[in-house]
């Protein structure tokens, strides 16, 4: 029997809530966010480039909103900045609905972030779990809150490398990234399991968006000076690409859905899981248990030097 598309339109409406997705101003992120607004939700887009994000938002806040989305800055590469966010929204004593850490790095050259970690990892993983660290007092103080981590297919190719965590030698774009993906499974996995012992009134779950054209491969292929690369993935692209709104549908379905377990995840249930409606998927088991997501997650509050109690 075919299963039945899910589309925007299903997303029940959204009055009241608040909801904080990063990487809000392009791909994803901005169809994210774009929906959600379009739905009632009070949306504030964490973006690094305030420039591009006020586009963004001023693009979103065209379709005659109730609630207008709001721009912060944040910047995953930066701990300051992840705690300079937060610190923000815990003094503006707002409730937190749904936080959608979706903003990611993908195939960028060899570089550390602002605290010495390497790029991929320090924004994909650890950017977001201090983030949802320093907001868990507005995520657990609100009734039915969410937190969904984007990931990818790309944490089947992941491995942990907690000899050398951050790839100072012999560093591989795609293992960087592909490590990065799986460690953003390993969060969820991890912190699903302690709101399971802690009976925590917060749902943790994932998504991941398929093969969608978010601009991500041709800017990390561009940023390596790969013109051949980069014109070869537009071509895919092309033809083999959802576009960035079918993209966000499973982060939405996570995000909104009625159905929506602890620890559970949504990716696209067509053609090698690379587009088509949101169903629920399954994650490596080979490459998620148990010891190593809690081994990441003593490795993640030491590096972001911060304790995460749920």
């Amino acid at each position: 029997m075919k299963k039945k598309r899910w589309t925007r339109d299903h997303v029940p409406p959204q009055e009241g809530r608040i909801v904080v997705v990063t990487g809000a101003s392009s791909g994803l992120g901005f169809n994210t966010s774009r929906i959600l607004a379009m739905k009632g939700a009070k949306v504030i887009m964490a973006c690094r480039n305030l420039e591009k994000g006020e586009m963004a938002r001023q693009i979103i806040s065209r379709e005659g909103l109730a609630v207008e989305p709001e721009l912060w800055q944040l910047d995953l590469a930066s701990l300051d900045s992840v705690k300079r966010f937060a610190l923000k929204y815990t003094e503006s004593g707002q409730r937190l609905d749904v936080l959608i850490n979706n903003a990611g790095l993908m195939l960028v050259p060899y570089k550390k972030t602002a605290d010495g970690f390497e790029m991929d990892f320090g924004v994909n993983h650890l950017g977001h779990f201090a983030l949802t660290a320093r907001l868990w007092s507005q995520l657990s103080a609100t009734e039915g809150s969410r937190v969904i981590q984007v990931s990818s297919l790309a944490h089947h190719m992941g491995k942990m490398r907690f000899e050398d965590i951050h790839w100072e030698k012999g560093y591989k774009r795609w293992g960087a990234y592909s490590m990065s993906k799986l460690a953003n499974l390993l969060f969820i996995h991890e912190l699903a399991r302690r709101l399971k012992q802690s009976d925590g009134r917060v749902t943790a779950a994932a998504a991941h968006p398929g093969y969608v054209d978010s601009g991500l491969l041709t800017r990390g292929s561009g940023m390596r000076g790969s013109r051949l690369r980069s014109e070869f993935f537009k071509l895919t692209n092309a033809l083999v690409a959802q576009s960035g709104a079918d993209g966000a549908l499973p982060s939405l379905y996570a995000a909104t859905a009625p159905d929506v377990g602890q620890g559970a995840f949504f990716g696209p249930g067509g053609l090698l899981k690379l587009r088509g409606t949101p169903v629920p998927d399954s994650p490596s088991k080979k490459r998620i248990n148990d010891e190593v997501a809690g081994r990441l997650w003593d490795v993640s509050e030491s590096l972001c030097g911060l304790e995460f109690r749920v």
